[in-house]
């Protein structure tokens, strides 16, 4: 035996270094580098290239029972790691409690998952194409690459970090012209003429709609103009879903007809900040602003929508798998350019929605309409998990929501970390309506390991989330058990703060004794009322909102009635919770039909105290002043 391993020594002297690690790697640490390998063996001096190669070596490390000490790392070195589809982790991926698999940046790294590509290459335009109205030596132009063979299309560009618009008829976003007249008949809108008479496309442009507590975002079909006026119609389905369903409206008598604007031409190209895309020849068009040089700029553009699939099942769960100081980073959702964006509320979109010729269902007598809604993709989701947790990461320009625990989860925490520029939610927790669900039933599952139970939801920084679908929240719950949303900072946002909670209905269902504790939310309200800085639907027993500090709601001119800005909101059906000592500018408190709940001691005359203690904790506060 000994001269067997002398001889294997002797060999191993002439093999190459890399070979010889091959042999040898038996730690539990995996390393990842945007200049490593695949093939390597994911030593430090070896790493591999991809998450995806490291996990599946991980797999193998646990298969194989090779795995020492309390952990099994994956370490990702500094930079950007382009992802070529959603990366999928299994349950043969799960760590143990002894031992947890640990996804984590290495020391002073900012290891970045990308789901975008870089658009490169731009030039000034000599040129102007039919229908730009400014000269083309204010434009900017480069080509988008195919991605697998084939051109892509997408609803977000980025320059240098920083969003840019897509060209509209306005110049400031928020300045919206307000609709004339809806057709429900002829499936038509009436709007006031657009500056411009004829377009050279109307293939791709959009109309922007604000409903009350939602936006719709409907695909021009036509546009005729008639004297001083213009009659648009719209793609399928959207047009259909967007003239049936009844809620929300889009006329409001007491305060005028909903507000709107047009995007996806390229005569609107007229502002710096600006994009318009020519999918038909791949052409991206862009007016730079001040002190943006193209030729040193890093321009992207999102193509995967999902970057992250957690998927295990209620029999054998993912678990025990930690991310720590990861950064997600360019997802996109195509749904509203290919068939349209018509919500119901918080972004869940509507596949099917009509008044009842004849009010009243079996569990609601006065209820006059049904609805069955879809959900929006998130940048990283996990279903069928427990054990898992997310620290210290990064979520940035996501085309939808952030963060979603989708279903089946348990036993998991989302802390310290930053959810910023994402059009949608920024964190979704648990179910809510499945497409085959009616959405005003009450959910009561047989098994409540569907259900998202015990979660921890603190000290992250929630900011500028929803910037494209305004009917979003920053952190939104649905059927859920036992989730505690504390000491969080959520603010920028155009509609709610944190909302728990799903339904319309006073019956019986699966959610109970949730928590929103201590939590900082201000500047809400930016766009949409019926809102809430803290937000709550239909029965929650034993659920507990207190000592947050909820300030500065904005005032929007155009929503649809000024008196439905609230600081906490108990919509449709809320009962069976208590609220207390939250300190809020006013005493501006909102009521649906609500069942028995437990006010006491909220508004401006709470300690403040209260104040102080609310929003990210001291040990998380350095998430604030980091490096985005």
């Amino acid at each position: 035996m000994k001269r067997i391993n002398v001889l294997l020594l002797i060999f191993s002297l002439f093999l190459p270094a890399g070979l010889v690690m091959q042999a040898d790697n038996t730690n539990s640490q995996i390393w990842v580098s945007p200049d490593g390998n695949d093939k390597n063996n994911g030593s430090i001096d070896a790493p591999k290239q991809s998450l995806h190669a490291a996990l599946r070596e991980a797999r193998e490390y646990r298969r194989l029972n090779k795995v020492q000490g309390n952990a099994l790392e994956i370490i990702m070195e500094d930079g950007v790691y382009p992802l070529h589809e959603s990366l999928l982790i299994r349950p043969e991926d799960s760590g143990s409690e002894d031992c947890p698999t640990i996804i984590r940046a290495a020391e002073n790294a900012r290891p970045v998952l990308s789901g975008g590509i870089r658009i490169e290459n731009w030039q000034v335009l000599k040129k102007s194409p039919k229908g730009l109205r400014v000269p083309a030596s204010k434009v900017w132009y480069a080509d988008v690459p195919k991605v697998s063979g084939r051109d892509i299309d997408f609803r977000q560009v980025y320059i240098n970090g920083n969003k840019a618009l897509k060209a509209c008829d306005v110049e400031n976003p928020d300045a919206l012209h307000k609709i004339l007249a809806v057709d429900k008949e002829k499936q038509e809108i009436r709007i006031p003429a657009p500056a411009v008479k004829k377009f050279q496309k109307v293939e791709g442009m959009e109309f922007f709609i604000h409903q009350m507590w939602e936006v719709a975002i409907l695909g021009i079909e036509s546009i005729k103009i008639e004297g001083k006026e213009a009659v648009l119609r719209f793609h399928q389905p959207a047009s259909r879903l967007e003239f049936e369903h009844p809620w929300p409206p889009a006329v409001i008598a007491e305060s005028g007809n909903s507000p709107f604007r047009l995007s996806g031409a390229i005569e609107f190209l007229d502002h710096e900040g600006e994009w318009y895309y020519d999918q038909e020849i791949c052409r991206l068009y862009y007016m730079p602003r001040q002190g943006e040089d193209l030729t040193k700029a890093e321009v992207m553009v999102p193509y995967l929508e999902t970057l992250i699939q957690v998927f295990g099942s209620l029999d054998r769960p993912v678990e025990h798998i930690h991310f720590e100081g990861i950064g997600f980073m360019h997802s996109t959702w195509m749904r509203p350019s290919e068939l349209g964006y018509v919500p119901l509320q918080a972004g869940m979109y509507l596949l099917d929605a009509y008044k009842l010729p004849i009010d009243g269902t079996p569990l609601k007598a006065n209820l006059e309409n049904q609805a069955w809604i879809g959900r929006q993709p998130a940048a990283v989701q996990l279903s069928g998990v427990a054990h898992t947790s997310f620290e210290r990461c990064r979520f940035q320009h996501l085309g939808a929501s952030g963060l979603d625990y989708v279903m089946a989860s348990c036993n998991d925490r989302i802390e310290g970390c930053i959810f910023n520029d994402i059009a949608g939610s920024g964190i979704v927790v648990g179910k809510f309506s499945d497409p085959g669900f009616e959405t005003h039933l009450p959910y009561q599952p047989k098994d409540e390991r569907e259900l998202s139970r015990q979660m921890q939801i603190r000290n992250n920084w929630v900011y500028d989330c929803a910037n494209e679908y305004w009917g979003c929240v920053g952190i939104i719950a649905g059927y859920v058990q036992n989730v505690c949303v504390a000491h969080n900072e959520v603010c920028e946002l155009p509609y709610s703060g944190i909302s728990i909670g799903w339904g319309w209905i006073r019956s019986a269902n699966c959610m109970k004794d949730n928590q929103m504790i201590a939590n900082d939310v201000h500047h809400f309200g930016r766009h949409n009322y019926s809102c809430g800085g803290l937000y709550t639907l239909s029965a929650q027993t034993g659920t507990l909102i207190a000592e947050n500090y909820v300030h500065d709601i904005y005032h929007p001119d155009y929503v649809h009635d000024k008196t439905q800005g609230h600081y906490i909101y108990l919509d449709e059906a809320s009962s069976w919770m208590t609220i207390r000592d939250n300190w809020c500018s006013e005493a501006k408190f909102g009521q649906n039909q609500p069942g028995l709940n437990h006010w006491e001691n909220n508004g401006p005359q709470v300690d403040d105290s209260i104040k102080a203690k609310a929003g990210i904790q001291e040990h998380w506060q350095h998430i604030k002043i980091m490096p985005l």
